[in-house]
């Protein structure tokens, strides 16, 4: 180990004590996250408990020029906690307080390391709601804002980006800043707040985070429908949205999905067929009425079959199949790995983006499903990687045609599981080198040494 490292644990350990460990099971696990990129061993793991600490870490670091690694929940999908330079991985786990919850101004404080399941249990007796959910209750608010986390209710309540209104976050060398505050808007200064939202731990550490609430409905309703095409489910998309109706969450899954799911959750009622799932939130009245239009929506396109209730029994099952869909997929191919696309187009061009990725999948040869947040143009392609010598290099270079597809369409490369390590090869096309070099910028002026998550959203 150098001895710059070396250095930088042993004063650490001054305030730190064993929670800073050199174990080389901890630093396994904080190896990488659930994505198929190369492993990185740490050189030692940090688990703080407070934004002083966080500070003091980061100024010791900063001197002796050593990578540091925020990491949260190591559910990221585009390899955004694995240390590629070695250095310290900075767990946030113990940052788990709920700090502040005002019921009139529907908002909150939260340390960095609160989960999303952990904040909504807190606040259900308040009769308020976060309502952003990437798909696994363990993922920590934190790490959504480092990665500018989405989900399947972003098409009525936005992403976290909408939904995050300030943030204390340690610089590179150890300053702690305060940014935005409790208000809804404001017009003063640069918008540092959504600057760092996105930003993968690469500008800074987030510590705490204040967020805007909303009310819990009066009542939720959530249906199926089925169809005998995938065209047909994704014109009912376009449809459905162009005519307005305010539906909280708009799931599609291609038939291989739907049979994976149907196998893995023991889904009861569904056919392996296209499938939509789709749940709407307001007034008892309203959600029937919305439904009702849905569901007329959905015949005029051939839909097979339409169901919906109001009893939270069903739809617990159906949105924990939902969140489920990448065991579901992995159970489809036992031994394979799983690469994900993340890719988003404007609602208008969904068909072709579809459809056409379907037949990208066709003519590479592999097993792939496609499932999504359609409700705001965003879907996953998830490429099952046969255990060949070549299995990875084929899933790439399908991820790399579905990508191509999405910006000939005036898409992105990824609609919220952010850039790390999978998607930096995408940026300049999409952005232009000028855009490109203002973010290089910006990285060299908050981290000049460039020791916060090196190797992540710039290919060099």
């Amino acid at each position: 180990m150098p001895r710059a490292i070396e250095d930088v644990i042993a004063a650490a350990r001054d305030f730190l004590g064993e929670r800073i460990t050199t174990n080389v099971a901890l630093r396994e696990h904080h190896s990488h996250g659930q994505d198929p990129h190369k492993p990185h061993l740490p050189d030692a793991v940090a688990f703080i408990e407070t934004g002083e600490e966080a500070s003091r870490l980061l100024a010791l670091c900063h001197a002796q020029n050593i990578p540091v690694v925020p990491f949260g929940a190591g559910s990221s999908l585009e390899g955004h906690v694995t240390p590629v330079r070695g250095g310290i991985s900075l767990d946030l786990s113990h940052l788990t307080e709920i700090l502040d919850v005002s019921q009139p101004d529907m908002d909150c404080r939260v340390q960095a390391g609160v989960t999303r399941e952990q904040l909504n249990e807190h606040l259900r007796d308040q009769g308020l709601f976060f309502p952003v959910d990437p798909g696994t209750p363990h993922c920590t608010i934190g790490g959504m804002c480092g990665t500018r986390a989405s989900g399947t209710n972003a098409v009525r309540y936005g992403t976290i980006r909408e939904n995050v209104l300030g943030l204390t976050v340690v610089l590179a060398d150890g300053t702690m800043i305060k940014t935005g505050g409790r208000v809804r808007k404001a017009s003063n200064g640069y918008d540092l707040t959504h600057l760092f939202i996105g930003s993968e731990g690469t500008l800074g550490v987030i510590m705490e985070i204040q967020l805007r609430l909303h009310p819990i409905p009066d009542a939720i309703s959530a249906a199926t429908c089925q169809f005998p095409s995938l065209k047909g489910a994704v014109e009912t998309v376009i449809a459905i949205l162009q005519s307005g109706i305010p539906v909280a969450r708009l799931e599609l899954l291609d038939e291989l999905q739907t049979q994976a799911c149907i196998a893995y959750s023991k889904l009861e009622g569904l056919e392996p067929l296209p499938t939509l799932f789709l749940e709407f939130h307001g007034s008892k009245a309203g959600v029937e009425e919305q439904a009702r239009q849905a569901e007329e929506i959905a015949a005029s396109y051939e839909a097979s079959s339409f169901a919906w209730a109001m009893d939270t029994e069903t739809r617990t099952r159906l949105w924990k199949a939902r969140h489920d869909v990448y065991w579901a997929v992995q159970g489809l191919r036992p031994g394979h790995k799983v690469l994900t696309a993340d890719t988003i187009v404007p609602i208008s061009k969904l068909d072709d983006a579809i459809l056409g990725v379907k037949e990208d999948i066709a003519g590479s040869g592999l097993a792939a499903t496609v499932v999504g947040h359609v409700g705001d143009g965003n879907f996953h392609t998830v490429i099952l990687v046969p255990p060949e010598p070549d299995g990875m290099d084929r899933a790439w270079a399908l991820d790399r045609r579905i990508v191509a597809r999405a910006l000939a369409l005036g898409g992105s490369c990824s609609g919220e599981h952010g850039v790390g390590i999978g998607k930096r090869e995408f940026l300049e096309a999409e952005h232009g080198p000028e855009a490109l070099a203002v973010m290089r910028s910006i990285k060299k002026a908050l981290d000049p040494r460039g020791i916060l998550n090196p190797g992540k959203i710039f290919l060099n």
